[in-house]
């Protein structure tokens, strides 16, 4: 056996290849599954037992160096390539280095999924809308300080033109062109005026839901983000609701989440509370719906919002909004595994 490896280690150092073609050829008579040297190995199982450390070093060894002999002729042909300037249109091509999600759109579409499994549809609508849509199909009065110029992007030359503050307009127009029963979420980008921060920004994303039916209640709110949030977050997720004002629902609440971060514990990014506050709910004003042409006295539903980013952060423990709009590659390639 040692005999058999010494002259084919020298046939290996003599040998020579005057094309890439030539180099393939050695590769397969030594190195491939039934080359030269895959058939000494083979054999190895036959050498006695106090001569298989001596062989199995010569073999390994063996096997290096033709891997090496290998590779240095074909680096060779390589380089006689690049100095003539030609390419070898047979060779591999370099593979193109496939993108990544964005973390928002990852939130975004783990959102959509979760709910689509309790059978909501997505609907959208424009980003551009006018007040009916914006506030007062929502009941906001007229003297609210959500109209006031420093929360809203109004259009100058037409002050019934606007960029959205909230995907509810998209629930007003599913409500305008429906009939109960109504079970949607409306994913969306929205724009407020406000400074920019590592906690707010003036463009940011929203999911919002609505469920319209006879005989819903507070206690299918409860359940379906319960749901939620155990699905988002956790089997061991709780929630709590807290009392909260908003126009377009009554009563209105504000839901939180045990932290995921400290198990409820207290930690610095739940301010040592223990809770998250992460959407906002509440049961549709009569109001609104009678404003979209459906009846109070026979229909009752829910709706709810929250945003993407801060789900987003709270999820992959990101401290600042802004590089979320950055388009920082050094940022976006973290999130390259989930893909």
């Amino acid at each position: 056996m040692l005999d058999n490896i010494k002259a084919l280690q020298q046939e290996i150092e003599n040998a020579t290849a005057s094309t890439p073609d030539e180099v393939e050829m050695l590769r397969i008579k030594y190195i491939s599954k039934k080359g030269s040297i895959s058939q000494l190995f083979s054999d190895f199982k036959n050498v006695p037992n106090d001569q298989k450390k001596e062989v199995g070093k010569a073999l390994n060894d063996l096997k290096t160096s033709a891997l090496d002999k290998i590779n240095m002729l074909r680096e060779g042909f390589l380089s006689k390539e690049s100095e003539s300037g030609e390419t070898d249109v047979t060779r591999p091509g370099e593979p193109l280095k496939a993108g990544t999600r964005h973390p928002l759109s990852l939130v975004k579409n783990e959102i959509i999924r979760i709910f689509g499994r309790l059978g909501f549809t997505v609907a959208e609508g424009p980003e551009i809308e006018d007040d009916w849509h914006v506030f007062s199909a929502l009941n906001f009065p007229p003297e609210h300080p959500a109209r006031d110029m420093q929360d809203t992007f109004f259009i100058s030359r037409n002050p019934d033109v606007l960029l959205r503050t909230h995907t509810s307009s998209v629930q007003i127009r599913v409500m305008e062109r429906s009939q109960p029963p109504i079970r949607a979420i409306f994913p969306g980008r929205v724009f407020r005026n406000e400074a920019i921060s590592a906690r707010s920004h003036c463009i940011f994303h929203q999911v919002e839901g609505l469920y319209v039916d006879e005989n819903v209640s507070f206690a299918d709110l409860k359940q379906t983000l319960l749901y939620f949030a155990r699905d988002l977050f956790g089997e061991n997720t709780r929630i709590r609701l807290r009392p909260s004002y908003f126009p377009f629902t009554e009563p209105s609440a504000e839901m939180d989440v045990s932290c995921s971060i400290c198990g409820g514990k207290g930690c610095n990014v739940c301010k040592y509370s223990g809770w998250l506050e992460i959407l906002g709910c509440g049961m549709v004003d009569p109001n609104v719906l009678e404003a979209c042409s459906i009846d109070s006295k026979k229909y009752t539903g829910f709706a709810f919002g929250m945003g993407i980013e801060r789900i987003a952060m709270l999820r992959y423990g990101i401290r600042d909004i802004r590089h979320f709009f950055e388009n920082d590659l050094r940022f976006l390639k973290q999130f390259e595994s989930t893909l």
